[in-house]
């Protein structure tokens, strides 16, 4: 402040012909002094000041100070009552804004609601997300910590934990806190406090060997010069902290370094301080020894300022002593601004703006709330409407050096102009880590998930902390951390990383895999089966074997299921327009044929032996046309049920993209689900009305009849089809439509087994039996049991 009222005095364009003048008053942090010194200062306005040069007046223009909130703020309520101005270059208290409180306060250090903003943007910067938080249990750490929680959270972070120092008889809680510490998986942990309970607190954390931990400090502690231990200074390395804005003042250290007490006999500091940082005393009456009997060290004059450690020494530092220093010129610009009448609009019309001697301390405020300049060093100074400048914070590295000193390195910065929430910017290739690792220590609950994972909130617990679980199917997570999972489009998979979508392969049952060529081998065998049982019949036509039970029908029928095995081929290979229509019909449609067959053939064996009874006319009420009526009428009704499918829902190619897993299945959509199962649901009506009547007629006589055979062959033909359904159901891809190849190839080979390989049999293998002989002995038999 001196070197400043000495700057303007020596300015020509500032109070041109005003000579500034000064009184300083310690309130040595206490409020009760800070409201002494108050009343000291306002109750010299009549009083002439025996030892100023001019002898004007001594009742000050404004007041500078105090610098701790706990003094400025009793301070501000009395000054603000008369009006009166008050320019703090320390007090940061955010209620200090308040002009209906304090309409007369002015400060040039930043609203001390910006640093939790700061320390906030500091701790997202770095990407931390598990923070732990100490707070001095007073007014600065219970309202500084509680806004700090706040922009935590809302930047996406969680609180690890937040405890209290006790500003008095803390040694009770210390050991809790150092537990709190030690079991914290926190790395980061702000100290929002005041001074007076943090050393005996860091003393036990260094005590305790407490490291990897980044201490970050508040504009209250964080350019203390209190902590010298080295083991201490070990436990700091490394840490960050935020502090008022470090401005250059030209000229100031040449200033300082020129203060002597012989060249100010009547500073009233100056004798104090020498004896302080030189660990001296200027001798006095009676000055031989100290109380225990030590000689003093005595001041001689011929120390040297340049010496002392820059640590203790605020020329290194320039914080509080940059506010002080604005904080004069803000006050001395006013008062130009004033006197040369800058101002459009005149606080009163009966000032003369000349006058120096008129100025009233609420026209000073006027003017200070319109100051607008700039240092030396292009720092641009103004108030905003609640008397505060713009927030500005540098953000320092504490490092401790090899050779045991130790500095604050400034790495970056915080700026509030431009920025409603505030702008931060770092240089990390300047910080020191503790351990002096170039890496950014990390701090989380949980590590962050890898792609292909998502993360999973623990009950009851923040959400920093969490699980990480691989993401659902069709769902993919290309980037660390992500909260949810992506499902991939239809026609794309996850890859087996689950990172990004791939496309999907196209899967059909078609010949060059090896179930369908099996398949398709397999119904080509039984064709060609088939086909050797019907030529064998032709060429034995007329054997009793043959002929019995009507040889149109068994040729018609071993057609049939050649064209049945035939029909399976067109289930296997990539579905078209064409095949999707005949696959279903054709199937529907032979099989009928095949079982109407069956039917009639069974028809036939009963009629052929009731016919033998005595005064029998079932064969002429019936007829020789029949076997011929019943195989026409029952496949005249599949005919009728697919062509009704076919005309109005008929089945189409589809690409189905979600039943396969990973893949796109080409199949045939049946278009009427409702027509498909009643064409199946008919040949289940069929097949059970022939197994009915086969099974009542199976204790007819053995060579000619095929009652027991037609039994055994719908009974194979109910079981496949019926284990078809659940199979059908629950498979998906190209398994359906190779379950349903599979049931026409095994109801097609159990009815030509059953039924056609016990003939060839005999036909073959036993020809004697293949006689007319043979089946008059079965005709006697018949006779002599009805």
């Amino acid at each position: 402040m001196v070197f400043a009222i000495k700057e303007i005095n020596e300015n020509p364009a500032v109070l041109p012909n005003i000579t500034l003048g000064f009184k300083i008053y310690d309130c040595c942090y206490s409020e009760i002094r800070a409201l002494e010194g108050t009343f000291w200062l306002l109750s010299q306005w009549q009083s002439k000041d025996a030892k100023s040069s001019c002898g004007i007046r001594s009742l000050p223009s404004a007041i500078l100070g105090a610098l701790p909130s706990k003094s400025s703020l009793p301070m501000a309520r009395i000054l603000g009552i008369f009006r009166y101005p008050q320019i703090s270059y320390g007090s940061g208290n955010p209620s200090l804004s308040d002009k209906t409180q304090f309409p007369s306060f002015f400060r040039t250090v930043p609203n001390d609601k910006f640093q939790p903003i700061a320390v906030a943007q500091l701790t997202k910067y770095f990407g931390w997300k598990w923070i732990g938080i100490l707070a001095s249990e007073n007014e600065v750490g219970e309202i500084g910590s509680q806004a700090l929680k706040r922009e935590i959270i809302s930047r996406g972070s969680c609180i690890a934990f937040l405890e209290t120092l006790p500003i008095h008889n803390f040694k009770w809680k210390i050991p809790h806190l150092i537990d709190i510490i030690k079991r914290s998986s926190s790395k980061v942990i702000v100290l929002y406090s005041t001074i007076e309970p943090l050393i005996p607190l860091l003393d036990e954390v260094t005590l305790e060997g407490i490291t990897g931990k980044v201490w970050i400090g508040t504009t209250t502690w964080t350019i203390s010069s209190d902590f010298s231990q080295q083991e201490l200074l070990k436990t700091l390395n490394g840490s960050l902290g935020i502090a008022l804005q470090r401005g250059e003042i030209p000229g100031f250290r040449d200033f300082l370094y020129s203060i002597h007490p012989f060249k100010f006999p009547d500073g009233i500091f100056f004798t104090e301080f020498w004896e302080t940082a030189f660990g001296c005393q200027w001798p006095k009456v009676n000055f031989t020894e100290s109380g225990s009997g030590s000689k003093v060290k005595v001041c001689t004059g011929m120390e040297k300022v340049d010496e002392i450690d820059n640590s203790l020494f605020d020329t290194y530092i320039f914080r509080y002593t940059y506010s002080s220093y604005i904080a004069t010129h803000s006050l001395g610009h006013a008062l130009h601004n004033m006197l040369s009448c800058h101002s459009k609009e005149l606080p009163s019309a009966n000032v003369s703006c000349s006058n120096i001697n008129d100025i009233l301390p609420w026209q000073v405020i006027h003017y200070l709330k319109r100051v607008h300049f700039k240092t030396t060093t292009g720092h641009d100074v103004y108030f905003n409407e609640n008397g505060d400048i713009p927030a500005s914070y540098d953000i320092l590295n504490w490092q401790l050096f090899p050779n045991g000193t130790s500095r604050y390195y400034n790495v970056g910065k915080f700026d509030s102009v431009g920025y409603p929430e505030g702008d931060i910017k770092i240089n990390e290739n300047t910080i020191w880590w503790n351990g002096e690792t170039p890496e950014v220590p990390q701090s989380v609950c949980s590590e962050n998930c890898v792609p292909g994972y998502r993360k999973a909130t623990r009950q009851g617990e923040p959400i920093c902390c969490f699980d990480c679980i691989v993401c659902s199917k069709g769902e993919i997570a290309n980037q660390t951390g992500e909260k949810s999972c992506l499902k991939c489009p239809k026609e794309l998979k996850p890859n087996d990383q689950r990172v990004k979508c791939i496309q999907k392969l196209s899967e059909v049952l078609s010949y060059e895999d090896s179930l369908g060529a099996a398949l398709a081998a397999v119904n080509c065998v039984f064709t060609g089966i088939t086909a050797n049982i019907l030529c064998v019949f032709v060429r034995n036509k007329e054997t009793p074997i043959v002929k019995a039970n009507n040889r149109g029908l068994s040729y018609i029928l071993l057609f049939s299921l050649m064209l049945c095995f035939l029909c399976a081929l067109i289930f296997i290979g990539q579905p078209t327009g064409l095949t999707c229509l005949l696959r279903q019909a054709a199937f529907g449609l032979v099989f009928s044929v095949a079982i109407s067959c069956i039917l009639a053939k069974t028809v036939i064996v009963i009629i052929a032996f009731r016919a033998t009874q005595p005064g029998s006319n079932l064969r002429k009420w019936l007829g020789i046309r029949l076997p011929s009526s019943v195989v026409f009428g029952c496949t005249l009704i599949q005919i009728l049920i697919c062509s009704g499918w076919l005309l109005l829902s008929p089945p189409f190619p589809e690409s189905d993209m979600e039943s396969g897993e990973g893949t796109i299945t080409l199949q045939c959509n049946d278009g009427s689900v409702t027509a498909f199962w009643s064409m199946l649901g008919y040949m289940g009506l069929l097949a059970t009305i022939s197994l009915v009547v086969a099974f009542l007629a199976r204790n007819l006589p053995d060579n000619f009849n095929d009652a027991r055979y037609i039994t055994f062959s719908m009974l194979v033909f109910a079981s496949v089809w019926l284990s078809f359904i659940p199979a059908y159901l629950s498979t998906k891809g190209r398994y359906p439509v190779a379950v349903e190849v599979f049931a026409i190839l095994a109801s097609s080979a159990g009815m030509l087994i059953c039924i056609f390989f016990p003939k060839c049999y005999i036909i073959l293998l036993r020809p004697h039996l293949n006689s007319r002989s043979q089946g008059m002995g079965s005709a006697k038999l018949i006779n002599k049991k009805y």
